[in-house]
């Protein structure tokens, strides 16, 4: 009933990109667009280094007892672009360059249309005929056009803005749990999932730690 093909890969998007484009500065949007080396850092992290990393843990999970469909599940996760809506909402809940991640996880997505099939080929030696059209022009009419409506807006409304003080960030954390809710329900409805629960709770564990030690070392990378 929630219908995540439509209230997730439009409606929520879309809400994300048009609050963040509601609440920032143009100035802060263009300024985004000059931190070369920060995006190349991210595309590079995201697209080259994660995957690889991930891919050579993996070679040492092969050896155990964990399914390796979760395992594929996990390789495949590894060679997608940037997350574009968590990416923005997290970096704006702890006060970080939110222009900066809405630049990098549009590019980012629009760049993993061709990158991501090639990691695939690579890694796990899947290929398979992509869309190109259907998802650019989805990501361009769910990140793009509300981005630049949420700046029209903005123009119009920016005494009120600065005034009354909305609360952008409230609204699109309560939208982001609302991804990863519907995400959930619709993952496990489906009944021909057959999942080993010990696998799954170490797969769990294993993307835990994952995502600490690599918040960690781009944590030390950035501040060098």
């Amino acid at each position: 009933p929630l219908k995540p093909e439509i209230t997730i890969a439009y409606a929520a998007v879309s809400l994300i990109f048009f609050n963040s484009g509601l609440s920032l500065k143009t100035e802060e949007l263009t300024s985004a667009l000059l931190h070369v080396r920060l995006h190349l850092f991210v595309q590079s992290f995201t697209l080259i280094f994660f995957p690889l990393a991930v891919w050579l843990l993996l070679k040492v999970l092969a050896l155990t007892a964990i399914d390796q469909w979760l395992l594929k599940g996990l390789q495949t996760v590894s060679c997608m672009p940037p997350p574009v809506s968590s990416a923005v909402i997290l970096t704006k809940a702890v006060g970080g360059n939110e222009a900066a991640a809405i630049f990098n996880s549009a590019f980012g997505s629009f760049l993993g249309i061709v990158v991501t099939p090639v990691l695939l080929l690579l890694f796990l030696g899947s290929s398979s005929s992509v869309p190109f059209s259907s998802i650019f022009s989805q990501l361009f009419m769910t990140v793009v056009v509300p981005l630049i409506l949420g700046q029209v807006c903005r123009g119009f409304l920016r005494e009120y803005l600065e005034r009354r003080k909305p609360p952008f960030g409230a609204i699109s954390s309560a939208v982001l749990l609302m991804i990863i809710y519907t995400t959930f329900c619709d993952t496990f409805s489906n009944p021909n999932i057959e999942l080993d629960p010990t696998s799954l709770l170490l797969v769990v564990l294993i993307i835990f730690s994952i995502q600490l030690s690599f918040m960690l070392l781009t944590f030390a990378f950035s501040t060098r």
